[in-house]
């Protein structure tokens, strides 16, 4: 009986390790763009609990010598001499030479800003008025406040019209109050709630100037209704005079209801803490990028860490240096996605590569059996 064995596959097999070899050249692809975003991704999740590492890895890609000597002129341009010299002190702590004219240009510019005239005249416009339009004038307005002479002003002046069923700003008002109330606790505590007191004045000082964010506003807004009791503040605050700091003091701590006000404090605590490690302006910028106190706590931990370099972080990121949280999820789908795209290499690549060594196998033993099958022709079997 004459034995026959196929000398090839069936038809099927070619297909389907074509089939294999393709998708794991498709899957290597994807994994090529893929790979690279997810380990970004990876790694910007892994420091999503340090700010300033996230805005390190962010600079990366952004903070270029064209683009730092660009916001370096624009801020001169801006007469923000502040955050021009932000930016040099950025550029050096990266390792980015900035122009030697440039760089002079931005040292006398923040000289003649920092002149004893000038910074007098501010300074007493901020005291007086609370409405403070550069860094001097916003010292002022904290000293006012320190000091109960502004928040007593601005209690009379708003609490007036709020008794009177006018328009009136409650938050500057409640504000107001509340400070008056930290006021005392300073004093009590021999300063130790300085950086509240002075974030008090920042806020407000955001909110007069119209640097306050749409949503922080309502936040905060919300939080005084809270925090206020209004009907209380409708009889007292009217009484109280600038003469008479003593009884809007009183006013302020009979109307401010202490045990409700741990989330405002904690804002305006930490708007302080970037005030004291990154300066007055840099606080009031982050008083406009801000949605959420979160935000706020987040620029306070890269204040802590980058110093006079923060205005300038938070001009290049914007939002994206303090909102980490709100990409997430698109983060991990940039993980994910690297690790659906390798392991589809792998996958399709160990298929193909398992039906390819079975078909040669095959080949290799159909080729074999061959060869037997001739020998024993040969030898009259």
């Amino acid at each position: 009986m004459r034995l026959h064995f196929p000398s090839r596959l069936p038809r099927a097999t070619k297909p389907r390790i074509v089939a294999a070899l393709l998708l794991a050249a498709i899957c290597a692809a994807a994994a090529f763009l893929l790979v690279p975003r997810g380990i970004e991704a990876e790694a910007l999740l892994s420091n999503r609990g340090d700010p300033a590492a996230v805005a390190e890895r962010a600079l990366d890609k952004i903070a270029t010598a064209p683009v730092i000597i660009h916001e370096i002129e624009a801020a001169l341009a801006a007469n923000d001499p502040d955050l021009a010299n932000s930016f040099v002190d950025l550029a050096r702590d990266r390792g980015i030479t900035v122009p030697e004219p440039l760089k002079l240009q931005v040292a006398e510019v923040l000289a003649a800003a920092k002149s004893s005239t000038r910074m007098a005249q501010t300074f007493a416009e901020g005291f007086i008025t609370g409405e403070p339009h550069d860094v001097v004038g916003l010292a002022g307005t904290a000293l006012g406040d320190f000091f109960v002479f502004g928040d007593v002003r601005d209690a009379v002046r708003e609490g007036a019209h709020y008794a009177r069923g006018e328009e009136a700003d409650e938050m500057i008002l409640g504000l107001a109050c509340v400070g008056l109330a930290i006021t005392a606790g300073t004093y009590a505590t021999f300063g130790a709630s300085t950086p509240a007191r002075v974030g008090v004045s920042v806020v407000k000082a955001a909110r007069k100037t119209g640097g306050l964010g749409g949503r922080m506003a309502q936040w905060i807004g919300h939080s005084l209704q809270e925090v206020i009791d209004w009907t209380v503040l409708r009889r007292a605050i009217v009484g109280a005079s600038l003469s008479e700091p003593a009884v809007a003091v009183h006013a302020a701590r009979e109307a401010v209801k202490v045990e409700k006000a741990g989330g405002l404090l904690q804002l305006i605590r930490n708007v302080g803490r970037v005030q004291s490690r990154a300066g007055s302006e840099a606080a009031l910028d982050t008083l406009k990028i801000a949605d959420t106190p979160r935000d706020v706590e987040r620029v306070a931990q890269l204040a802590e860490k980058e110093g006079s370099k923060t205005r300038a972080t938070l001009k290049l990121l914007g939002r994206g240096a303090v909102a980490l949280t709100l990409a997430t999820f698109n983060l991990s789908l940039w993980v994910l996605g690297a690790i659906f795209a390798l392991l589809g290499f792998v996958i399709s690549l160990k298929s193909g590569v398992e039906r390819f060594t079975w078909r040669h196998l095959q080949r290799r033993k159909a080729r074999a059996m061959q060869q037997h099958q001739q020998q024993l022709m040969m030898a009259g079997l």
